[in-house]
């Protein structure tokens, strides 16, 4: 079989940012995939899964909320690895134009405070999977050690 292109990114000297996964044609529309890399791949922890599933919880709900952006979100949700998050947006977009955006987003969980939206049995499938404290920790970490400082080598795929 044919090795699918996310299979193909350099996984050894990928770092933590934000990359242009793939764009898609989907009738006159583009959709943007980006990788939000929150863990650099096998040199680093993966995150937890119950700080993966708050975080996936708060972004979700964060971005499809958001007063400019909420139209143009498809998707957000965590990467089979634990490494980070994918985030489906319309629209032919570069990993700049959504900096400030998540800057915004990881902000919001590294501050959020109260009920997880989504968190109960009648509207998640593991509502039970939550940790929070540890949740506002890492999203804390990415804001100030990669979206804060982002360089290009966090922002383009390594060649």
């Amino acid at each position: 079989m044919k090795k699918i292109p996310s299979f193909t990114i350099d996984h050894i000297r990928l770092l933590r940012g934000i990359y242009v996964s793939r764009q898609d044609q989907v009738g006159n529309e583009t959709i943007t995939t980006f990788d939000i890399r929150m863990k650099e791949p096998n040199r680093e922890p993966a995150l937890n899964p119950p700080v993966l599933h708050t975080i996936e919880h708060l972004a979700a709900t964060f971005l499809r909320n958001h007063p400019v952006w909420a139209d143009r979100i498809i998707y957000w949700g965590p990467m089979g690895c634990l490494t980070g998050n994918y985030l489906l947006v319309k629209g032919d977009l570069t990993s700049r134009d959504i900096l400030p955006l998540m800057i915004e987003t990881f902000r919001f969980i590294a501050g959020y405070e109260g009920e997880i939206p989504g968190a109960s049995a009648k509207d998640c499938g593991n509502y039970l999977l939550m940790n929070l404290p540890m949740a506002r920790w890492e999203a804390a970490k990415y804001l100030h050690e990669v979206l804060e400082t982002a360089t290009e080598a966090n922002l383009t795929y390594p060649q």
